[in-house]
């Protein structure tokens, strides 16, 4: 099988207000990197890398395909589309992931559930400084 490169771009560009917004990316770009490389599939893994696909890349990687899934593509600085050279050399393909969950989605959901998320944690926090004082209160006795 052919060898599977995935591009992770760097926090300034992956939190552009031209491509999502600024509060992205969820994850910094090391999180990013690992959780992609978690994926027995990937074989690479190119850091920083550009918004749009160039030849360069292709060559330097020795691209069969580029693939994207079904979410909107935002177009590169002066309305470039990042996937014309991969759609000039026909290796682009779009794929269907059959999930409908996509980043914005997800953002979604964690705001929903920001207040759950806040009251578990306070309550965690209560029980780990009466742990803690509990402990010093034991160590003080001694």
């Amino acid at each position: 099988t052919d060898p599977v490169v995935n591009r992770i771009y760097n926090e300034e560009l992956s939190s552009s207000d031209r491509y999502k917004g600024y509060n992205y990316p969820i994850m910094n770009i090391h999180e990013r990197t690992l959780s992609v490389l978690a994926y027995r599939c990937v074989d690479e893994v190119v850091i920083g890398a550009p918004y749009s696909v160039t030849k360069e890349m292709m060559d330097h990687f020795n691209v069969a395909v580029v693939c994207h899934g079904q979410t909107p593509v935002s177009p590169d600085l002066g309305g470039i589309d990042p996937y014309e050279e991969p759609k000039r050399q026909n290796m682009f393909v779009t794929v269907d992931s059959g999930n409908s969950l996509t980043t914005e989605k997800l953002v979604e959901r964690i705001l929903a559930r920001r207040m759950d998320y806040e009251e578990r944690n306070k309550k965690k926090e209560a029980k780990e400084i009466a742990a803690y004082e509990a402990y010093m209160r034991s160590k003080a006795e001694n």
